[in-house]
């Protein structure tokens, strides 16, 4: 079931898929997704395009925002249409379509600095310019502020009359950039202008924040788009309110205006030959195996994460070439200078070269690889990444007392153990390190976190063959500790 979000005057528009009403579950956090277009095409013969109800701009930014739930273990898809609105109806197709682009949720969070820029399609041999978005998740501040301003000799900028001045409200971000969250009405032909008072959320200003900056760029408008920049100035919401009792005056100044989640996949190599149907890495022409559709699955959604998308990616329980020595953490794509690999899809392919290359051999051991990980993390002490570690195998541990005493000392780490378990072997140990009723303990060491998540394959086979709808439940399932496993480890850091 699609939900589409949609403006009076229908430009920019939200499409949620795979959303089930009767099955939804309260979200853990909501996120605000503002945006922006540069470079949009020029669809009108006499002025620019008028994108939702900015007029006559090519690079929009948007004050409507989208409010989402957002829910970490789920792939969430979004559609942006852009279109240049010519009339009063809301019948879409009544105005010039200017491209779209399809991204997910998780895409726009996880990127650097959770803003996201992507190229507008949809017009074959046409440069639609591109779409940028910018998400926070919205605090639980209900608070609402009811302002008014007024101006006193701005700076003339008409040859033939005053100034139509008009000010824009920005609240600033981490990364020293602003996000715009109002605009007033524009008073024509006055330099002294009084704007109408207006209510506006203070989640939207500062997000609860009251001493986060706010700036306040004054302009005159102009009727082409190109409005004048006259000047600006800075202040917060907490200085703001003084004006409740007082008048607060700010000099507009005359110038020009001139965080990571990295994702390691491990696949254990099981013995048995992949070119054989009976054969768990079976390579059928028609269909990926339980691994591939595992990795695919679970790495879809937790890539979305990662800034760079490169993802280290190891075996273990293979026969390596040219010497047939036993490895239990050797990188998939047989480069142990770099065993990273481009995206989900490259993790897919190295993973099935090395079915071509290595020769699958048992033991099941887990801990060489959960120490090669926990090394990796160990290096990271601020606390700006988090390590993953997905496993996927069918056979029962073979060295449960190491892999116990590397789950214990990677709890203070900052990672995550995600196992899943293919085939018909019992699991009983992989129910034992996923630490939900008692926690995982070594030679009399309680873990400090719960890290480990533990699904059965065999759970998410969907017998009606809807392959896709099990593997999004699969993924759902096996990463919906992470968020607060990811919580437990900052906090115990504060401690």
């Amino acid at each position: 079931m699609d939900g589409e979000k949609r403006g009076k005057k229908p430009s920019a528009m939200a499409t949620i898929g795979d959303f089930d009403p009767l099955n939804s579950t309260v979200p853990a956090t909501k996120i605000e997704i503002t945006v922006s277009c540069r470079n949009l095409l020029d669809m009108d013969t006499f002025s620019k395009s008028d994108p939702e109800v900015i007029d006559n701009t090519l690079n929009p930014d948007f004050v409507r925002k989208f409010v989402l739930d957002f829910f970490f273990e789920e792939k969430q898809n979004l559609r942006f249409d852009v279109y240049n609105v010519d009339t009063r109806s809301s019948n879409l197709s009544k105005h010039d379509f200017l491209g779209q682009m399809f991204c997910t949720l998780g895409e726009i969070i996880g990127s650097a600095g959770s803003r996201l820029e992507r190229t507008l399609s949809g017009i074959p041999g046409k440069k639609c310019g591109t779409i940028i978005f910018s998400a926070e998740e919205l605090s639980n501040c209900r608070d609402i502020a009811t302002m008014q301003l007024c101006a006193n000799k701005l700076d003339k900028k008409d040859f033939f009359g005053k100034s139509d001045p008009f000010l824009v409200f920005y609240r600033s971000n981490e990364d020293g950039t602003f996000t715009i969250c109002h605009k007033t009405e524009v008073i024509k032909n006055n330099l002294n202008p009084v704007w109408q008072p207006f209510t506006i959320p203070v989640r939207a200003l500062c997000n609860g924040d009251y001493d986060r900056t706010v700036k306040v760029d004054v302009y005159d408008w102009d009727r082409d788009g190109s409005h004048d920049f006259i000047g600006e100035f800075t202040t917060s919401y907490r200085e703001l309110s003084r004006g409740q009792s007082q008048f607060n005056v700010y000099e507009v100044k005359y110038k020009n205006n001139p965080c990571a989640l990295c994702v390691l996949g491990v696949v254990r190599l099981s013995p048995g030959n992949p070119s054989q149907p009976t054969s768990l890495h079976y390579m059928s022409p028609y269909q990926m195996n339980a691994y591939a559709m595992a990795l695919k699955a679970v790495g879809e959604i937790i890539q979305d994460y990662d800034s760079d998308k490169l993802f280290p990616a190891y075996g273990f329980g293979a026969k390596l070439p040219p010497d047939g020595k036993i490895s239990h953490a050797f990188p998939l794509n047989s480069n142990t200078e770099n065993p990273n690999c481009v995206g989900i899809d490259g993790v897919l392919e190295a993973y099935f070269q090395s079915l071509r290359t290595v020769q699958l051999y048992g033991p099941t051991n887990f801990a060489p690889v959960i120490n090669q990980v926990a090394r990796c993390a160990a290096e990271v002490t601020d606390g700006s990444q988090y390590f993953v570690l997905l496993m996927i195998t069918d056979g029962v541990i073979s060295d449960m007392a190491q892999t116990k005493e590397s789950v214990v000392n990677a709890a203070s780490l900052p990672m995550s153990i995600i196992i899943v378990g293919v085939g018909p072997a019992e699991f009983d140990a992989m129910e034992e390190l996923d630490g939900d009723e008692v926690r995982v303990s070594s030679r009399g060491r309680f873990a400090e976190r719960d890290i480990v998540q533990f699904v059965p394959f065999r759970d998410y086979i969907d017998r009606s063959g809807n392959q896709v709808l099990s593997m999004a439940r699969l993924a759902k399932d096996v990463l919906a500790e992470i968020p607060d496993q990811l919580l437990s480890f900052h906090e115990k850091s504060r401690d």
